[in-house]
């Protein structure tokens, strides 16, 4: 996960797996009785679906739009620039939408306050670096190896859970991020003995996976400052992150590649630009449906399935040859993700089953 690509799915996903309500998403059938089982099991299967299609064709289209022989656009920062300026966008138009319709209270009516903006700033921060660095690292990596090249987030989790929250994680699940480790190496090692390493996407997929845990840290802290809205906080934290790339584009000189590109006024290339700011708004959206109608842990389960999908699509897609050991390498950082999402979700069913763990406790091993 993480994700990861997360971009604003990862500020959603919290917020909809700790339980608030999303009012995008349908509700619940009401007076107790569930739908037939086949019905059931057809809408969630259409969710999935949609989760996975939304998320493999987001990541396609971004490595298009960053690395493509065709395009022959460098301008990564000002790609990320408009996907956050859409969602924004976005954010607001669906905002003035329920305005003028029925009453939804879970979209409140958005307004720009300099206050707020401020105080959501830090997340801001780690956020431009959590985009940024997820699309640096598809950019100098291939869509097929994307998935292990920013497989450490959860590993991260732990150590960040340990150094900034004081929380100790159990021996199995250190054990799947042991599992994660060694096929981030292995793969790192392939791809080296292929001709295909980069350094710079390494160190941007290991930034990443950083920026993702710190992400869901710094969204728990600022949550309270719009009022536990999360689609407030969507909205300022991609305003915020429009003005602070701003300067960043400035100083990279992508003014002046965007000057010179020669498809500026193509629209077809504001066709694809429009699509890939669609579907990185939508990944959000089919997270939460996908979480609402299976479970958190089908969600990270399902994720898994989706990361190993979306390799074999790329190997196929792109006419890639891997040898045994790059292979392995995948299928250990699926595997060892698979293994911790399995092991938290048992040892947050224990803790909820037991009666005589605090609320506090509770809410801990959650995090």
């Amino acid at each position: 996960m993480s994700r990861a690509q997360l971009t604003r799915t990862g500020i959603l996903r919290m917020a909809l797996g700790g339980g608030a309500a999303d009012p995008l998403l349908p509700a619940e059938g009401g007076g107790g009785r569930r739908a037939p089982f086949l019905l059931r099991a057809l809408r969630i299967a259409v969710v999935v679906c949609l989760y996975w299609f939304t998320s493999i064709a987001m990541v396609f289209l971004n490595k298009y739009l960053l690395d493509s022989p065709s395009l022959r656009l460098d301008a990564p920062l000002f790609v990320t620039f408009f996907q956050c300026a859409l969602t924004a966008a976005l954010c607001l138009g669906l905002s003035l939408g329920a305005a003028c319709g029925p009453p939804c209270p879970g979209l409140p009516a958005l307004r720009l306050d300099p206050k707020v903006s401020r105080s959501v700033l830090p997340l801001s921060a780690v956020f431009i670096g959590m985009v940024t660095s997820n699309n640096l690292c598809l950019k100098h990596v291939g869509v097929a190896f994307y998935n292990v090249g920013r497989s450490l987030t959860t590993v991260f989790n732990v150590l960040l859970s340990y150094l900034l929250l004081k929380q100790t994680t159990s021996l199995y699940a250190l054990l799947a991020c042991g599992v994660i480790i060694g096929g981030f190496w292995l793969g790192v090692d392939q791809e080296g003995a292929e001709g295909t390493l980069s350094w710079t996407g390494i160190f941007f997929g290991i930034l990443a996976s950083l920026c993702v845990s710190l992400n869901a840290i710094y969204t728990k802290k600022v949550l309270p400052v719009v009022d536990g809205s999360i689609w407030r906080l969507t909205f300022y934290n991609n305003v915020n992150a429009c003005v602070l790339f701003l300067p960043l584009m400035m100083l990279l000189g992508e003014f002046r590649t965007l000057y010179h590109f020669d498809k500026l006024g193509n629209p077809s290339f504001w066709g694809i630009m429009t699509l890939g700011g669609v579907f990185g708004f939508a990944i959000g959206y089919v997270t939460g449906l996908q979480i609402k109608f299976t479970s958190p842990l089908t969600h990270n389960v399902s994720g898994t399935a989706k990361a190993c999908a979306q390799t074999v699509l790329a190997v196929i897609y792109f006419e890639e040859t891997k040898s045994f050991l790059w292979w392995t390498s995948n299928l250990m950082v699926l595997g060892g993700s698979f293994a911790y999402t399995w092991v938290k979700g048992l040892e947050m069913r224990k803790v909820q089953e037991d009666p005589n763990v605090k609320s506090t406790e509770r809410n801990e091993t959650g995090v």
